[in-house]
């Protein structure tokens, strides 16, 4: 008698000529062990199964089992444990009609999930590679998406950005960039107050467009769960627009470098990057020479592009959860990756309780407020099984903070043996309020930013995996600084953010392009040590 995953051991052993004991070896199994899997009808264990499937060996459903949760974990995971009074929500809109809001979500329960379970373990999959220093993470798109600003030709200009940045990216660390947006479903946003002042007048805080109104009036600040259905609908027309990009033809590897090219003889920063444009123009030139083309290679002309934006308004994330037929688990349908804010991480938060129990990947914003401790326990909560992909952390420091904050966090993982994707987010930790009142964030801190980050990552011997940017594809004046210097002046010009400030088109390019210059320093380092 011989179960499904133990026929897979075998075969996946014999294709590759490993003995019993050497495949044993990876997973501190004896080959006796191995032999009962393949021979006697014995399961393997369920974190030696997750391992496998989360470290790319296979990918099909029957490698997947629930893990048993640890002694003294706590109350049975479902979708709904997070309202439990043992968890505390914070950063949830206050409904004023309980039976709207549950007649909203049960609305939602009914529409199709927006993606799948197998491309969220895919995503699982690309990200243990990135875990392994053999790809890196590109996350970028909106602070907070809008219905007013709605409009296919915002969604194919931040598209064309992202994929811009990743051509750029993987030509200089000769490694894949998994490409995942900040869009799709990134509309509810945290606050630092439930409530804001204006001329003596009290309403609650502006939470994103898929709760309230940005508009300052009583009507347009009361939250409304109708805003979740609104929201659904242009997270699915979104998505449906970015599959069609993403394989239709319009992300051919040809037309992207050439839109780069266009556009750096728009731009007076350009020239410094020209040899690195020059370049990677040459190896395409090369591979059409060799009839390595979008023809010959369909995969030229398409791309792999996932979704993702911060799990915070609950009672929507809930209603989007779905059980897969194939293995059982449970999935959050609104998106191939969701993250846990710095506001929302906290021991005993409702939002860490909900995402512990979903098999999408997960972010988890990490700054100053984080200590080693905490953060250990956090990964032995949400990933206890250790599986590779499953955890990014995502740092946010500051530009004056991260070299003294960060080296803790990083010792302590490294040290317990968590198999993390480490990814700089340089924005949140660099806001400034300008001398005209509007929030900017300066180009020059972002860069020195994530330039300790990798630094910080090259002292401790780990691998600086990833940035997340908050970005358009949209020429905004928000941040200033850059190639194209925007001056506070400036800001007033074309400031369209419904929360904080966005790198614009050229900006994000121009980061892609020094973030390629530490991407390929790091590369010479770690291709000799690998060797």
């Amino acid at each position: 008698m011989t179960t499904l995953a133990g026929i897979k051991i075998r075969r996946f052993r014999e294709e590759r000529s490993l003995s019993r004991a050497a495949f044993g070896a990876w997973y501190d199994t004896p080959g006796s062990t191995v032999q009962g899997w393949e021979e006697d009808g014995k399961r393997a264990s369920a974190q030696v199964l997750n391992q496998i499937a989360g470290n790319g060996i296979a990918h099909h459903a029957d490698w997947y089992v629930a893990a048993p949760s640890p002694a003294g974990a706590g109350p049975k995971w479902t979708p709904d444990s997070w309202t439990l009074p043992a968890f505390e929500a914070r950063q949830l809109p206050t409904y004023p009609d309980p039976a709207a809001l549950n007649a909203a979500t049960t609305q939602l329960t009914s529409y199709p999930p927006l993606v799948f379970a197998g491309e969220a373990r895919e995503l699982t999959s690309e990200l243990a590679k990135v875990s392994r220093g053999e790809a890196f993470l590109l996350q970028g798109g909106d602070c907070a998406e809008s219905f007013a600003e709605f409009h296919p030709n915002n969604i194919r200009d931040t598209f064309r950005v992202l994929l811009q940045m990743a051509v750029v990216l993987t030509f200089a660390s000769k490694l894949p960039t998994v490409k995942v947006g900040r869009m799709a479903g990134q509309f509810a946003k945290p606050r630092s107050s439930d409530t804001e002042i204006i001329d003596g007048v009290e309403l609650p805080s502006y939470r994103g467009d898929n709760v309230n109104d940005i508009a300052f009036t009583p009507e347009g600040r009361m939250p409304d769960p109708q805003r979740m259905l609104q929201g659904y609908g242009q997270s699915a027309a979104t998505l449906n627009l970015l599959r069609a990009f993403a394989t239709g033809g319009y992300a051919n590897l040809h037309q992207v470098h050439k839109w780069t090219h266009d556009f750096m003889g728009r731009s007076p920063w350009a020239a410094k990057f020209a040899d690195v444009a020059d370049r990677i123009g040459e190896a395409l030139d090369f591979m059409e020479a060799c009839g390595i083309n979008a023809d010959s290679v369909p995969q030229l002309k398409g791309t792999q592009f996932f979704t993702s934006h911060e799990a915070l308004l609950l009672p929507y994330e809930q209603a989007m959860t779905r059980q897969d037929s194939l293995t059982g688990d449970w999935f959050d349908t609104s998106a191939h990756m969701l993250w846990i804010g710095d506001r929302t991480r906290f021991e005993g938060s409702a939002h860490v309780e909900f995402l512990r129990g979903i098999g999408n990947p997960i972010g988890l914003k990490c700054g100053p407020s984080l200590e080693p401790d905490a953060l250990l326990r956090l990964l032995d909560t949400l990933n206890p099984a250790r599986i590779a992909g499953r955890i990014t952390l995502i740092t946010r420091y500051g530009h004056d903070k991260i070299e003294d904050g960060l080296p803790k966090l990083v010792r302590a993982v490294k040290r317990e043996g968590h198999p993390v994707v480490w990814s700089c987010d340089p924005m949140h930790g660099n806001v400034v309020k300008a001398a005209n009142g509007y929030k900017t964030r300066p180009f020059e801190r972002i860069l020195t930013e994530v330039r300790g980050f990798f630094a910080v990552h090259r002292a401790e011997g780990t691998y600086a995996g990833g940035i997340h940017a908050e970005m358009t594809g949209q020429n905004v004046t928000e941040c200033t600084g850059g190639g194209i210097d925007i001056s506070e002046l400036d800001l007033a010009d074309r400031y369209h953010t419904h929360c904080d400030p966005r790198l614009n088109a050229g900006q994000s390019l121009e980061l892609a392009f020094l973030l390629a210059e530490m991407v390929n320093e790091e590369q010479k380092v770690r291709r000799p040590e690998a060797a």
